[in-house]
């Protein structure tokens, strides 16, 4: 059992430090092969949230223990319930970017499901999601293998899930982005079930004026999981504006070479 928030560094490449934050009851390993698509121009990082009772906290606290673990990132990226840790980060002032897979920042954003949002706990323990739950929430079929990258298969995992989306509601959602200073990007499966389309629209309205959307055709609640290529094809120019400015010093000693 997770005490703590474990991190994974993927590959040993340049550019931004991206920190890569799983929904409410997915594992943050399900983002590996987005990882790798992105380690050529940053530094991904897996991030798995602590487990158990003791875990039992919402959003803006598990930021908090990200970002004890983890250090201040260049960037985020976060799916569904992800989203709100994200939120956190960058109205904290820690992040120069967050990236949006499916997500959302504040349960109206979902709409009618979002005051739904607690019973994903029930649903985690007595409803025990396995291959047909993931293939639903993916739209596409899942390998029995790769189920427990897509939703709670284990008895912790099932009551962490429960604990922490009851946490939730009792904390306070974090603002609007919009006057941040932050550069935000959205990503949303046409095909997602849990967090439908509409809710891009509603998120993108609370973001920084200008914020660019995409719609992945055929993509549903994990796009970063099933559509790693695609997902990372629209994230690289992202990551790439955010990547830090070479020093003056190297920039003048690279002239004089």
């Amino acid at each position: 059992m997770r005490r703590r928030v474990h991190l994974t560094e993927v590959g040993q490449g340049r550019g931004p430090r991206v920190l890569l934050l799983p929904g409410l009851g997915a594992r943050g390993s399900g983002f590996r092969a987005l990882a790798g698509q992105l380690a050529e121009v940053a530094r991904p990082v897996l991030v798995e949230y602590p487990e158990g009772t003791h875990a039992a906290c919402g959003a803006k606290a598990l930021s908090e223990q990200v970002l004890q673990e983890a250090g201040a990132p260049d960037a985020v990226v976060a799916s569904s319930f992800g989203g709100m840790v994200a939120a956190h980060l960058a109205v904290a002032g820690v992040t120069r970017g967050v990236a949006f897979l499916g997500s959302f920042t504040r349960p109206e954003h979902l709409g009618m499901r979002g005051a739904l949002l607690a019973l994903m706990g029930p649903i985690a323990v007595l409803g025990r999601p396995g291959r047909v739950a993931a293939s639903l929430a993916s739209w596409q079929r899942i390998p029995g293998a790769q189920v427990p990258e897509v939703v709670p298969t284990t008895a912790v995992e099932r009551i962490t899930t429960l604990h922490r989306a009851f946490a939730v509601g009792r904390e306070l959602p974090p603002p609007d982005l919009r006057a941040f200073p932050v550069s935000c990007v959205c990503l949303q499966g046409d095909r997602d079930v849990l967090v439908p389309p509409a809710t891009l629209e509603r998120l993108a309205a609370s973001l920084p004026p200008g914020t660019p959307r995409h719609l992945l055709r055929g993509a549903g609640h994990v796009p970063y999981f099933t559509h790693p290529q695609e997902c990372a094809r629209l994230l690289r120019p992202w990551l790439a504006a955010l990547a830090p400015a070479p020093s003056l010093s190297g920039a003048s000693a690279e002239t004089a070479a």
